[in-house]
């Protein structure tokens, strides 16, 4: 290999780890110049950890041993992300935030390091793929969303306040219905569409139960409701030709 393109795979080892030069000569020689297997070594190897902890003092409280809504608000300043974009709540799950608008050290560091970035520039292509893969993959959408009840939730409550539910609602389910997360699942379906195809949930139907909940009120959602609406949008078809009154789907249940 000549040295103008040992100098590029150094070059390209240092853009994408901020790794040192000779770092990233160490990691090329030890993996026979293949960037992607040196890359990932050097992340499982923990060579961008140093660099995320001096990312997450820049962002803790200056009192505390988290990133609290101070440093939230900046780190999203700096990522160039609404701090109430859906977005968040995947970069929530994958960092094991334990609330809204609080980190963890070891979360943020093993979260990025996972992530394959310890840079904000690194963060921002993270951010794109996750809101890619969150409004897409129906597997990772549910985890996400699994997450965002307890991420959600007053601490000592085991219920989500009906404006909290109706808020991350709001942002989890157009995304899923956008993007083909929440598209109707007709595995093990024999359905009669008349040759149509079922469309399944749409975004009227989420008006639709935003309005029966605002209207019947109550002192929150449960866990179990929160799960059993995902499993509802999947399985049920537009017309609601699927729907079985007598099933485990088939109602929800407030807690008033």
């Amino acid at each position: 290999m000549s040295k103008a393109s040992k100098d590029a795979l150094v070059s390209e080892f240092c853009s994408v780890t901020s790794a040192s030069p000779k770092d990233a000569r160490r990691y090329l020689d030890k993996h026979q110049r293949r960037l992607d297997a040196a890359i990932d070594a050097y992340f499982q190897e923990g060579g961008g950890r140093t660099i995320l902890n001096a990312l997450f003092d820049k962002y803790k409280d200056p009192i505390g041993d988290e990133i609290s809504i101070d440093g939230t608000i900046q780190l999203c300043q700096d990522l160039k992300v609404d701090p109430e974009n859906v977005v968040l709540l995947a970069v929530a799950y994958e960092l094991k935030s334990p609330k809204v608008g609080e980190w963890n050290k070891k979360g943020w560091v093993e979260g990025w390091s996972r992530l394959g970035c310890d840079t904000i520039d690194g963060m921002k292509d993270a951010l794109t793929r996750l809101r890619a893969k969150l409004g897409s993959d129906s597997t990772y959408f549910h985890k996400v969303y699994d997450h965002t009840f307890t991420f959600a939730r007053t601490e000592g409550q085991r219920s989500l306040a009906i404006d909290t539910a109706l808020a991350f609602w709001d942002l989890l389910l157009p995304t899923g219905l956008t993007g083909g997360a929440l598209n109707h699942d007709l595995t093990g379906e024999d359905v009669d569409m008349d040759g149509e195809e079922s469309s399944g949930w749409t975004n009227e139907h989420t008006q639709w139960w935003f309005q029966f909940l605002t209207e019947k009120g109550g002192k929150g959602v449960s866990k179990d409701t929160w799960m059993m609406l995902f499993d509802f949008i999947r399985s049920i078809d537009s017309q609601f030709l699927t729907h079985d009154a007598e099933g485990g789907n088939g109602h929800f249940v407030l807690e008033c």
